[in-house]
């Protein structure tokens, strides 16, 4: 108990200045978690942050299946929603490849490219909770955050700036911002700094993204189970065979009920927001784990890594434009 109270009494406090400084609440998070990782280390908070940083985390991803309904799937149409699965893996495809490049570990391109491709920390959350056990996965957890929620809050401010310059109609400009940028937040704010029009239309778009966090993640254990069989030497496995987590299920029919039940908006807002302080709450306790020390040697190429990443689905999406007419 003492370490999730810990976490929860952190997490009110990002919110609180995520809220009067317009910073993302994850940022404000996941620092002031690393300020208290003293927490973590031999004292009666140490399980109840372990707690929060695993079962709370999981819960906030499921409730994520709230927020989206299969009609959101098809009032993109097929074009959109094809682009999007595309630009999904191959920025996945980039990262596993730079990350070779760069001598750095699969998982961490997976990680990173995941991240980037779907929805930013909370993608980082819910891939690095199924990936094997390392002692790096704390820090490179750590690390897409910290970046995804950088790149993130650029585009908010630049990504509306390039639409312009390219002269993109308002549809157009939806489906870049929402295409393109990492996380919900800062989709929003580019998204209504436009017109209200762009802001509902970038909104929707990033949100059928969200949706594919789920397949994505099976697919990722699809592969972990088949290396486990093959192998025992890659960096992506694990000694057993992982299972279907509880948190996908429950993000599936949660998803499902969304879809087929028209629930209050007092339900789906609640919902959201539950979601967004469990990952808030999760991302101090996750902060809490970490050691600033390992994260001050892993050095340029991680941020590069994710630069590249966030270039590629950019210029993929904007290249893609002209087809979506």
């Amino acid at each position: 108990m003492p370490g999730i109270v810990v976490s929860m009494i952190t997490g009110f406090a990002a919110l609180f200045l995520s809220e009067h400084y317009g910073a993302p609440a994850m940022l404000f998070a996941l620092l002031l978690g690393i300020a208290l990782s003293f927490l973590y280390e031999d004292t009666k908070c140490k399980a109840g942050i372990e707690f929060t940083a695993c079962h709370i985390l999981r819960i906030g991803v499921a409730l994520l299946g709230l927020r989206i309904a299969f009609g959101d799937l098809a009032a993109l149409g097929w074009k959109t929603g094809l682009v999007l699965i595309i630009a999904i893996m191959s920025t996945i495809a980039v990262g596993m490849l730079v990350a070779k490049a760069f001598g750095l570990s699969k998982r961490f391109g997976v990680l990173s490219g995941g991240a980037v491709g779907i929805c930013g920390a909370s993608a980082a959350m819910a891939i690095s909770a199924v990936l094997p056990d390392s002692p790096e996965k704390e820090r490179d957890t750590i690390l897409t955050i910290v970046g995804v929620t950088a790149l993130s809050t650029i585009a908010m401010v630049v990504y509306p700036i390039i639409a312009g310059l390219l002269e993109l109609d308002p549809t157009s400009t939806s489906i870049f911002l929402g295409g393109t940028i990492h996380d919900v937040a800062q989709v929003v704010g580019a998204g209504y700094s436009v017109s209200e029009q762009t802001g509902d239309l970038a909104t929707l778009t990033k949100l059928v993204r969200v949706a594919y966090l789920m397949p994505v993640v099976l697919c990722i254990l699809l592969v972990i189970k088949l290396n486990v069989k093959k192998s025992n030497g890659s960096d992506l496995v694990n000694a057993k065979s992982p299972g279907v987590p509880g948190f996908l299920i429950a993000f599936a029919v949660l998803m499902t009920i969304n879809s087929l039940v028209e629930l209050p908006e007092l339900v789906t807002s609640s919902a959201s927001e539950l979601s967004r302080f469990a990952l808030v709450v999760s991302i101090t306790a996750i902060g809490m784990k970490s050691n600033l020390r390992r994260l001050l040697t892993v050095g340029i190429k991680p941020i590069l890594l994710l630069v590249i990443e966030t270039l590629w689905i950019a210029g993929l999406i904007l290249l893609s434009l002209p087809y979506l007419a």
